[in-house]
């Protein structure tokens, strides 16, 4: 069992239920021939101190491996990269104490808060990845920006210009469906 740690983009607000992120990734998954169950632990509007506030319960018995996906209500919040920092490593904490292989995936934040918050949060991601020798994965929406291309990303994107469309979680899971198999991969 894996379970998906995350906020609405993992939830999959706003789209029909087997077209959000996590049943669009079980599906890749089982294409791919991965024997696994993923379980959607993704709340709309939740920051890294939600995740780590239930993590406990997402880290049930079954829960052999977590993906991590928050820190972009965070950025939207403008909460200091130290608190965020802080709250993600308690989630890797709790990750490692009950024997559970993490993949977390990064966060580029907009330049709007000023070069020290970009930098100081950007760095948060590879920094705990390595610390806790996790998985590090791209920033969750990057694969529509680059399938965008020089166009825009609205083809992708809900009307709130926020979430991915159902084509653009398809795009995200078959960009970050290969870090999820190296996740796998140390399960074996």
């Amino acid at each position: 069992m894996v379970a998906a740690l995350g906020d609405s983009l993992t939830a999959g607000y706003g789209l029909q239920t087997d077209a959000g992120f996590v049943p669009q990734l079980q599906a890749w998954l089982d294409e791919q021939g991965a024997e696994v169950e993923l379980r959607n632990a993704g709340v709309s509007g939740d920051t890294t101190a939600g995740g780590l506030s239930r993590v406990g319960w997402t880290l049930t018995d079954d829960v052999d491996a977590m993906i991590v996906a928050l820190g972009g209500n965070d950025v939207l919040r403008g909460t200091e990269p130290e608190a965020a920092r802080a709250n993600l490593a308690g989630i890797l904490d709790a990750a490692q104490a009950a024997g559970v292989e993490v993949l977390i995936f990064g966060i580029d934040a907009p330049g709007n808060y000023g070069p020290d918050y970009k930098r100081d949060f950007d760095a948060i991601y590879p920094e705990l990845a390595q610390e806790y020798d996790a998985v590090l994965g791209p920033d969750f929406l990057q694969p529509i920006v680059e399938a965008a291309g020089e166009g825009p990303v609205a083809p992708y994107m809900q009307g709130d210009g926020i979430h991915p469309n159902a084509e653009g979680v398809q795009i995200i899971v078959r960009a970050l469906g290969p870090s999820v198999l190296d996740l796998l991969d140390r399960l074996d």
